[in-house]
């Protein structure tokens, strides 16, 4: 009996004892070994050189059955009056350095250890220490050059290729006999003294190559490279299957993917803000403006953070329509399949919220770059019907806040005011989508019916099992 008590109320046990398979792609490291991947030598020296006191230590889920060694030996390496801190489990996604874990043990510096995503930090040094992959450097630059059509490239690439960055690029000018650039990635990452605003951000970005070759296998950086660069070439090898092959031809499929969802956004009247990480850079500014864009659009909007994204948790918002996702650019992009609401990027909202739909293809998933070429929509009704893709019908928008005048809307009413519902002195909140989803369902609870219904007469009930009742005279 007690397990099927389990199965309804637990007691949390199960989740702190959870078992977590490791999946190891490579043979257990031997001391020496690990201190050449991890950088052991390099990492004691940035943080005396930065004469930090108190260094948290971020591992992803993958990486924790190593935490212990590598602890000790930095341990062993800093001095006294420096403490060490193991960060486990991430508040959001395991690429984006957690400053909000960090902040808990009140850490001056961070040593994030494994993938990156290597978006800016908003308070604390980071240290990257992205391990060292091996990957073979003529095979590399061999099958590429026999796909390879072009006439210069930039090659991107996984952070754990990084130190073969300098020796890839010069295998691949030698096979390719063309111009290859090669940005390298900083180990070290220090945050802007200063808040980051829009209006700082310089609008004069670089134009994106015609050409971009990718060292690492399928990943959500890879995807995210095929959406930003639509417009450009794209050749990928796999250092562990060692193949190459043209990835551009995926580009129009996830672009249509993403299409669509911006679709099912148009015809959204609420909208979620997923707060999708903490230690991002110009991320505050872009939830500023995410509002006031929903604001003048007349749409309502809610603020929501809930750590890492599941059906479940999402499930328990009914009334939002939409979701929009503040993440670093490689957790952006969700494939919302077994999620009920579509999940949208910011960029993908200022499309969906403009009056003519001309999307030419281009993605813009830096948070700085798209607060600075973003633009109010100059539509002159706001109140006409909008032809829906989705529905093959034209709807009316649902509108919330205050009335708008000339372009800009009017502050909405305090969400404290109520207005009467019926005359049994009900309340509910004005302007309020929660009320209003509410009162549009069939189902809208039991009804008491007080003083209305007789009571009914008691009787002698059924006793027993319900496989066999005791006044059950079946055969």
């Amino acid at each position: 009996m007690a397990a099927e008590n389990t199965a309804f109320s637990s007691s949390g046990a199960d989740v702190i004892a959870r078992t977590i398979d490791v999946q190891l792609d490579r043979p257990i490291l031997s001391a020496q070994e690990l201190d050449n991947f991890y950088e052991i030598e390099r990492t004691i020296a940035e943080i005396v050189a930065g004469d930090y006191k108190r260094i948290a230590l971020q591992f992803p889920d993958e990486l924790l059955h190593e935490s212990v060694p590598i602890y000790r030996r930095l341990k062993g390496g800093i001095g006294v009056g420096r403490e060490l801190y193991v960060l486990a489990d991430t508040s959001y996604g395991s690429c984006c350095v957690d400053e909000v874990a960090a902040q808990h043990v009140d850490a001056d510096a961070m040593v994030h250890y494994g993938h990156a995503c290597m978006s800016q930090t908003s308070r604390l040094p980071v240290i990257y220490v992205f391990g060292k992959k091996s990957v073979d450097v003529d095979d590399c630059s061999q099958r590429l050059a026999e796909v390879f059509e072009g006439s210069g490239a930039i090659v991107r690439y996984e952070v754990a290729y990084a130190h073969k960055a300098e020796s890839i690029a010069a295998a691949l000018r030698q096979a390719l006999q063309v111009p290859v650039s090669i940005p390298l990635i900083a180990a070290v990452s220090v945050p802007p003294q200063t808040s980051p605003v829009a209006a700082d951000v310089p609008t004069d970005f670089e134009l994106p190559p015609e050409t971009i070759i990718y060292i690492g296998g399928e990943s959500l950086g890879l995807t995210n490279l095929l959406i930003t660069h639509s417009t450009c070439s794209v050749y990928s090898y796999d250092p562990v299957t060692k193949a190459a092959r043209l990835e551009s031809s995926r580009t129009n499929r996830l672009l249509m993917r993403r299409y669509a969802t911006v679709q099912k956004a148009r015809d959204a009247d609420v909208f979620g803000i997923l707060i999708g990480t903490l230690g991002v850079a110009s991320y505050l500014p872009l939830i500023k403006h995410l509002r006031a864009l929903l604001a003048r659009s007349r749409k309502k909007s809610y603020t929501i953070s809930v750590g890492k994204l599941n059906p479940s948790k999402l499930a328990n918002f009914m009334e939002i329509e939409c979701f929009v996702l503040v993440a670093c650019p490689e957790n952006s992009l969700v494939e919302a399949r077994d999620f009920l609401r579509p999940i949208i990027t910011p960029f993908e909202l200022e499309v969906a919220l403009q009056a003519e739909q001309s999307w030419t293809g281009r993605y813009v998933l830096d948070f700085e770059r798209l607060l600075a070429e973003s633009r109010a929509d100059d539509s002159d009704d706001p109140d006409q019907p909008v032809f829906s893709l989705i529905t093959g019908k034209y709807r009316h928008a649902k509108r919330f806040g205050g009335s708008v005048k000339g372009k800009e809307a009017l502050p909405a009413e305090p969400s404290s005011s109520v207005i009467l519902r019926n005359q049994n002195t009900a309340v509910a909140l004005a302007d309020s989508a929660g009320a209003l989803f509410l009162q549009e369902r069939t189902f809208r609870g039991l009804e008491s019916r007080v003083g209305e219904d007789a009571p009914s007469v008691l009787e002698q009930g059924r006793s027993g099992i319900a496989r066999g009742y005791a006044d059950d005279h079946r055969e």
